[in-house]
């Protein structure tokens, strides 16, 4: 049987990561930076268990040699993935020990912070891209994203990207982001705020992308900052 990487999108999907208030740590979530072999040991000459295409989630773990990330795979063994080729979020990637389906409701009533919902946002990475959609599963756009994230922690938002950008606290410069805000990107072929995402630390954002088909990370690099013209706390 082929030995698959456990990616983020299928942990949550198959285990309900962060579904329950009882929970392991598997690691951290994990995105490649370019296409890289998953080996059986850590040096490139030993078997290769999985080719990762570029940007795809896995979920890692330090190892004693700086150059090498551990990478847990599906069948529960140990791959090693050169770490020069993955970028490390913030945030661990946790599954219930009660729990094997995913959550279909947002537990995050019970807390106001930002960083939960910075948080709470990658279990629905995946989710699809879709116009005018509402559906946090199936189908949602990028201002229903956040709209919906933040009613979790009681704080209603209005529906547009244009129309959320006015609201809440002004973060006048980038090295004053927290985990949580909120983005607003420009968009030239309407003229508007078209886009907005939720800032996740060390330069990475979510949200659901048009390009991307759905709920995704992304670095906030030259391109995109240089259509970022609002972030909200």
């Amino acid at each position: 049987m082929k030995t698959l990487v456990l990616t983020v999108t299928a942990l949550a999907i198959a285990t309900g990561a962060l579904a329950a208030d009882t929970k392991s740590v598997l690691g951290r979530y994990g995105q490649t930076v370019e296409s890289t072999k998953i080996y059986k040991a850590p040096n490139s000459q030993s078997r290769a268990y999985y080719t990762a295409k570029a940007f795809e989630y896995i979920c890692v773990n330090w190892y004693s040699n700086p150059k090498w990330l551990k990478v847990l795979m599906s069948n529960g063994t140990q791959g090693y993935v050169p770490s020069a080729k993955v970028a490390v979020l913030p945030y661990e990637v946790t599954v219930s020990r009660t729990s094997n389906t995913r959550s279909k409701g947002l537990p995050l009533a019970s807390t106001t912070s930002r960083g939960a919902v910075a948080q709470w946002s990658l279990n629905f990475i995946g989710t699809p891209y879709k116009w005018g959609g509402n559906d946090i599963q199936n189908g949602i756009d990028c201002s229903a994203f956040v709209q919906k994230l933040y009613g979790e922690i009681g704080l209603k938002l209005p529906r547009t990207a244009s129309e959320q950008a006015m609201v809440g606290q002004p973060i006048e410069r980038l090295e004053d982001l927290q985990k949580g805000d909120r983005l607003y990107f420009w968009e030239n072929r309407r003229w508007k705020i078209g886009h907005t995402g939720i800032y996740l630390g060390n330069g990475y954002f979510v949200h659901s992308s048009s390009g991307k088909k759905g709920v995704s990370t992304d670095f906030l690099s030259e391109r995109w900052r240089k259509i970022l013209v609002a972030a909200r706390r």
